[in-house]
């Protein structure tokens, strides 16, 4: 498997206005993949990485963000399995 790590972050904004932030991972053959973040994966993304600061990210593994995508889709897990 390549190992990829994030090249750069940029803040943008969603399409209801919210904050996102855009995660470009380079992979070791020079490949680039764009991930969009929401608010709440961006959350568990720094938390993940130790900082609050976007520029801070660069050179984290794609691993963080793999997680942090998990952690914001599971947070509708529960309330879909209780209907609300």
């Amino acid at each position: 498997m390549s190992i990829a790590v994030i090249s750069e972050v940029q803040i943008a904004a969603a399409h209801d206005g919210d904050a996102e932030l855009l995660v470009t991972l380079k992979y070791e053959n020079g490949g680039t993949t764009l991930v969009t973040l929401d608010e709440y994966a961006v959350r568990a993304l720094f938390d993940s990485c130790g900082t609050t600061v976007p520029e801070k990210l660069i050179g984290a593994s794609w691993e963080h963000v793999r997680d942090a995508l998990i952690a914001s889709s599971q947070r509708y897990a529960g309330a879909s399995a209780t209907g609300h």
